[in-house]
């Protein structure tokens, strides 16, 4: 393993290269725990949705907790533009002690508007060292619809808008700003105490960096920061020398844009050359007057997840890191959006994009790449009159499904995949803080990509309102276009977004808004993962298993698998299963 070099000629303590090193990314795991612990929203205190960073002076990340793979990138590309231009518009040097930035802006190269982001100067003995921040996923920004998803056509009808405004002033909330803020918002309790928990969060982190460098001063510090990021960077170019290399190319669609109903075509190439990683987006379909496009942020944030899969994940993930990878997206893309385009939907984008390019890398790569997954955040919102209390309330979650079958493994069932790493919402808690009833939470059988190593199986989750009539929104994708098997295994099942109203079902499609009356339900069922390799090759005792635990029919199990299983007992028909293996066609 390469050691930590120094650039400046000093010696470099390996030691203390990995306690500065840790207490970095500790103090960034404080501010995570702090924020958890007292936000308001299921979204933040269960979910997770948020993450926790440190940026250096000249805005380089530098330690970030282990949150949000979608904020990766995010945090280190908004800081600098976010206090550049503040700066531009104030004066160089007018942010202080206490002072906290908030934007949310896609177009200045945030996310999507629920993410908020909250920025505070960290200074030592009077001058700047760098700058602590935090992105929380808050449950509405305003906008069309409670939760502030839908198929919208400009970002204007998301939400509010921030720009790089002051919310903290030496240390003081700016009423002002909170109040206008708080007057574009349904779920005004769980904004304001969310706003207040990111605030927290950061002063915290401050108090772990002012402790961390009165002990080892700002020189020493500085250097070994130095030191981390050309770490990172040279750990990276040696593992690069070692990825296949050569262009590889892949495409794959988004079901719709939400507005008309046409499919999103995605496409990259990706050249790894010994030194670096390219991945080059040219044919990307145009952006759309549509929520289904993303900002050259999270287009950016998509390949950093793919390319840190693919190499040792002991390396630390910062700055440096970033410097080895170039990204071509063309500007007014559905990867590189233009203002006023919508961009609620950027996630949803970044996330298929994460499949493709593992797509594009199977055949190089077959011991590292999975199959296709669920590939969607999946957004579920909804809100309206709490009968209860007569108080608007919101809620968002976002649905697990099925992971790709690998190499080795089967894919897992349910869970959230690459760049999302939020939890699921429990029923207890939901059904304690909401007007719903959640009348399944399930696995849904059958709906794996059979394979020598089998997809994960989708999640299905149906909701009922009573005594109200709530706004509920889906906004998702992979009902038309499967998670892909490789290497012979087979595709997995699609999603489904159904409404039972009055004992008749009808279809949603992964992106709508509907008025639910009294009573309605709405059922939802995610995607199932890919399998890897031929479905005959799977062991016959696994898909027993499979069968015996409820997570695949005996239909499928013969059908799919080639697998006889014996009437009214567990056990395989070895006789059987081997005509159905020899049967042509398999």
């Amino acid at each position: 393993m390469p050691q930590p070099e120094s650039r400046t000629g000093g010696a470099v303590d390996p030691v203390l290269f990995e306690v500065i090193r840790n207490a970095l990314v500790e103090a960034t795991e404080e501010m995570s725990v702090t924020l958890q612990r007292t936000a308001y929203s299921t979204n933040i205190k269960t979910r997770l949705d948020y993450s926790c960073a440190f940026v250096d002076a000249d805005g380089r990340m530098i330690a970030q907790a282990f949150c949000q793979p979608a904020h990766l990138v995010t945090i280190g590309r908004l800081v600098p533009r976010a206090v550049a231009e503040y700066e531009a518009e104030h004066g160089e040097g007018t942010l202080g002690p206490g002072d906290g930035l908030l934007v949310n802006d896609p177009h200045r190269q945030a996310s999507h508007l629920n993410d908020v982001f909250l920025i505070a100067p960290f200074f030592h003995e009077g001058a700047l060292v760098g700058y602590v921040a935090n992105c929380c996923h808050h449950v509405d920004v305003g906008g069309g619809a409670p939760a502030s998803i839908g198929a919208f056509r400009e970002i204007y009808q998301e939400g509010i808008i921030l720009p790089v405004v002051k919310l903290f002033d030496r240390g003081h909330l700016v009423d002002d700003v909170l109040k206008l803020m708080l007057a574009n918002v349904r779920a005004k309790k769980e904004v304001a105490g969310d706003l207040r928990a990111q605030h927290a969060a950061n002063e915290i982190g401050l108090r772990r960096l002012s402790a961390l460098w009165e002990r080892y001063g700002t020189a020493t510090l500085g250097s070994y920061m130095e030191r981390m990021i050309g770490y990172s960077e040279q750990r990276l170019r040696a593992e690069l020398a070692e990825l296949p290399r050569g262009e590889f190319a892949a495409e794959g669609c988004l079901d719709d844009d939400g507005i008309t109903g046409e499919p999103v075509r995605l496409k990259v190439r990706i050249r790894f050359d010994g030194a670096t990683a390219r991945f080059d987006f040219t044919g990307t379909d145009p952006q759309r007057a549509a929520p289904m496009n993303c900002n050259l942020t999270q287009c950016f944030t998509a390949c950093v997840y793919v390319l840190k899969c693919l190499v040792d994940p002991d390396i630390p993930l910062n700055e440096g890191f970033y410097r080895p990878i170039e990204v071509v997206a063309p500007e007014g893309s559905a990867v590189n959006v233009k203002p006023p385009a919508g961009v609620v939907g950027g996630w949803e984008v970044a996330m298929r994009l994460c499949d493709i390019m593992f797509r594009a890398l199977a055949d190089p790569m077959p011991e590292r790449v999975p199959a296709g997954t669920k590939g969607m955040i999946c957004h579920v919102g909804f809100g309206g009159e709490d009968p209860a209390t007569g108080e608007y309330y919101c809620f968002l979650e976002t649905l697990a499904g099925g992971y790709g079958g690998r190499h080795d493994a089967d894919g897992p069932d349910a869970v959230q995949t690459h760049i999302q790493n939020t939890q699921n919402a429990p029923i207890e808690e939901t059904e304690l803080n909401y007007p719903v009833r959640i009348h399944e939470y399930s696995l849904v059988p059958d709906s794996e990509g059979a394979g020598r190593q089998r997809g994960g199986l989708a999640l299905c989750r149906e909701y009922e309102f009573v005594g109200h009539e709530p706004t509920f929104t889906t906004l998702a994708d992979r009902a038309r276009f499967p998670a892909h098997g490789l290497h012979g295994g087979d595709d997995g099942k699609v999603a489904s977004y159904g409404l039972i109203s009055g004992g008749e079902a009808r279809d949603l499609g992964s992106k709508a808004t509907v008025q639910l009356a009294t009573g309605d339900r709405v059922r939802i069922e995610t995607a199932g993962g890919g399998g890897f390799g031929p479905a005959h090759e799977r062991d016959p005792e696994d898909v027993l298993r499979d069968a015996r635990e409820g997570k695949i029919s005996r239909a499928r199990a013969r059908e799919a698998y080639g697998v006889a299983i014996k009437p009214g007992e567990w056990a395989v028909d070895l006789a059987e299963t081997r005509r159905l293996r020899r049967s042509p066609g398999r």
